[in-house]
């Protein structure tokens, strides 16, 4: 049996379908098999006619009054059937499907699943599924309901499906060691393979259920404590110089640095000056004054003899950082450098060469950093500064130009502590929890689509003060699935039509990067008014003038995302407002709305979001470096996630390196999930 085979030879998939699954991320038969059910349908139980309640989803099991009747109306046609239980009757209608005339049979029993409308006793059900007396493929059983594509159908996965775990019955390979299915009263890997996708009854499902997350959330904790331990067995790292005081620094500054900040530099200042290598996360809000951070540790790596390297994910944003460290720093005799793509071949190999003498202290750039040609003399310290973090082993690819350099990684995404210490288990972390005082909170309203004059007179006000807009709108171009407005709609809507008197640009992530910087640039020099973007401003750039965001389809974004959206304006001495424009009126869309109106506190913000919408959406793979979670929900497994990592921690103390034959399974298992990221 092979779990890598392509899924188009699965039974049931083929040449057309296998693009719709490539689209959902099922490339192999493991792919399909891990591709878990969002929720269930229990369709197992039937009800009486005449107990089923407006508005519910219910099983009812009746008798056909007759034939199937077809009204044709404007257009369309509409399929209609009676059927009787022994409590009451039940009319049924379809549109659009005359296939159904000759479907059933008068005085048969047929079941059928669908939403029960009873007004006043008169009981009708609207596109049912439904299956004959015997069958039970649509119904008599619990139902998976799984995240879908446009074009594929549930039941067309669920065959599938069916046909995949057809294929692997009873030949999973165990990826657990006895000792803990024994333990932990977990169930055996082709029975939880089964159940999670077609269980007899929801007990079968839990089991199920925790079976595999404990198998996910144990081998990410293994996989991260086994990496932090790597760290630490390396060898020596480098002992900064102790007379060398980051205070020299902070009294460069023209502004005065909050308690979070003084705290953070003092556990990464002990770090530096301690022989292990620092490996440590930095998270601090949206403004919260990292870079002053990361600028002090520079410092003190420099005066101790060695170079530090600084690498955004923009140039533009690389560029910012280089400005504010040569502010401070050219004052204290220290050489900043800049190594973005966009500069010349000529003063590329100038920069290369004096960065091997030793004749720049710090480089400050892009990717361009990693490249092999690039060689520094000393190379005592790594920052990483972005919104979303490289893959845990990719991120040492720069530090493997020194010899065992200290590595800051910077965030700007808060994420709430006890998940941090979990997710980033192979890093200590600081956080800055506090924003500088002169930050004023920035107004937040959501409104619906019907308040757009309205939020248009506001900016176009705004807009007369001499400020700066941002509108940002979810995509780049029409999506038949969405419909939503693109950017490139927007632009002609707002340029052509809402304000023809301003000066109104776009930017989205499919541009080319040279060209998405020249329109910050031309945004930060104030000649653009209004722009127009995707989710690609998330990673910032600091315009002081803008003081506006209006964010269109607000629903269709998480929280943390909004949040860092919004952390882009109020950076100058005005007044800063985001407004939140959303449709829909479902009570977690609303709740969401209300708390990004209520609160600028991102940890607060993460802790709901993770909430509201599970840990799948919460951490896209790119942001932490890791598998996505398949079936584990941080928020709702948090007590498995506890107990999981004490049992890692105890594994390792008892085997750090995975040796002894019973956890032969375990290394296996850490190996084949984390192969690129993790060396065991």
């Amino acid at each position: 049996m092979d779990l890598d085979k392509d899924v188009k030879y699965v039974k049931g998939v083929g040449p057309n379908r296998v693009q719709l699954l490539n689209k959902l991320g099922i490339f192999t038969l493991k792919d399909l098999i891990t591709y878990y059910p969002r929720t269930y349908e229990d369709r197992s139980i039937p009800k009486a006619i005449t107990e089923c309640v407006n508005g519910e989803e219910a099983l009812v099991e009746g008798i056909a009054c007759g034939r199937v009747s077809e009204i044709r109306l404007k257009g369309k046609t509409m399929q209609r059937l009676l059927v009787r239980d022994e409590t009451g009757g039940c009319t049924i209608t379809w549109f659009n499907q005359s296939y159904l005339k000759n479907k059933f049979k008068a005085g048969e029993k047929y079941k059928f699943y669908g939403k029960v409308t009873n007004n006043f006793g008169k009981i009708t059900m609207t596109s049912p599924v439904f299956d004959e007396k015997d069958k039970n493929f649509n119904t008599g059983k619990i139902i998976p309901l799984y995240p879908l594509t446009y074009q594929l159908s549930q039941n067309v996965l669920r065959k599938i499906m069916e046909a995949g775990l057809a294929e692997v019955e009873g030949n999973l390979q165990e990826t657990l060691p006895t000792y803990l299915l024994e333990e932990y009263g977990l169930e055996e890997i082709n029975e939880a393979a089964r159940q999670i996708h077609f269980p007899k009854e929801l007990k079968d499902f839990e089991r199920a259920r925790k079976r595999l997350v404990f198998e996910e959330l144990l081998s990410t904790q293994l996989a991260l404590l086994t990496l932090k331990n790597s760290y630490q067995s390396e060898g020596e790292g480098i002992a900064f110089d102790k007379k060398v005081k980051m205070s020299e620094v902070i009294n460069e500054l023209p502004f005065r640095l909050t308690k979070a900040q003084l705290r953070v530099l003092e556990e990464i200042d002990s770090n530096m000056e301690a022989k292990t290598s620092m490996n440590r996360l930095l998270q601090g809000d949206v403004g919260s004054g990292k870079t002053v951070v990361a600028m002090c540790a520079a410092y003190k790596a420099v005066k101790s003899g060695y170079q530090a390297a600084i690498m955004a994910p923009t140039a533009i944003l690389a560029t910012q950082h280089l400005e504010k460290f040569q502010n401070i720093l050219e004052k204290l005799n220290i050489k900043c450098e800049l190594l973005i793509s966009g500069i010349s071949k000529k003063k590329k190999e100038q920069l290369l060469e004096r960065l091997a003498k030793g004749e720049i202290d710090i480089l400050i750039g892009t990717h361009a950093i990693i490249e092999e040609n690039v060689v520094f003399k000393k190379l005592g310290l790594v920052v990483t500064d972005e919104q979303h973090r490289f893959g845990v082993k990719q991120r040492t690819k720069i530090a493997e130009k020194g010899v065992n350099p200290d590595v800051l990684v910077m965030t700007a995404t808060p994420i709430p502590r006890t998940l941090a210490l979990i997710l980033y288990g192979d890093l200590d972390i600081s956080i800055i929890d506090e924003l500088p005082p002169n930050r004023k909170k920035i107004e937040t309203f959501a409104v619906n689509k019907k308040m757009t004059e309205r939020v248009n007179g506001f900016i176009e006000q705004q807009m007369k003060e001499g400020r700066q807009a941002y509108i940002v709108c979810p995509l780049v171009e029409e999506n038949e699935e969405l419909d939503l407005e693109s950017v490139e709609e927007l632009y002609e809507t707002y340029a052509k039509e809402i304000f023809p008197q301003y000066r109104v640009d776009y930017i989205h992530g499919k541009m080319r990067p040279k060209q998405k910087d020249e329109i910050m640039e031309r945004f930060k020099l104030g000649e653009i008014d209004i722009l127009i973007s995707t989710t690609v401003i998330e990673v910032g750039v600091d315009v002081p003038n803008s003081n506006i965001m209006v964010v269109e389809n607000a629903e269709r974004f998480g929280l943390a995302q909004l949040h860092q959206l919004r952390g882009r304006v109020g950076r100058g001495d005005y007044q800063s407002y985001c407004i939140l424009k959303y449709e829909g009126r479902s009570e977690t869309m609303r709740e969401r709305m209300k708390v990004m109106c209520s609160t600028n506190d991102g940890f607060i913000i993460s802790e709901k979001d993770l909430e509201l919408r599970g840990s799948g959406d919460f951490f896209g793979t790119v942001q932490h470096g890791l598998p996505e979670f398949k079936i584990a929900n941080l928020f709702e497994d948090m007590p498995i996630l506890k107990s999981v990592q004490g049992i890692a921690m105890q594994i390792l103390k008892d085997d750090p390196k995975l040796e002894k034959e019973e956890n032969v399974l375990l290394k296996n298992l850490i190996r084949n999930k984390f192969m690129k990221r993790i060396e065991i």
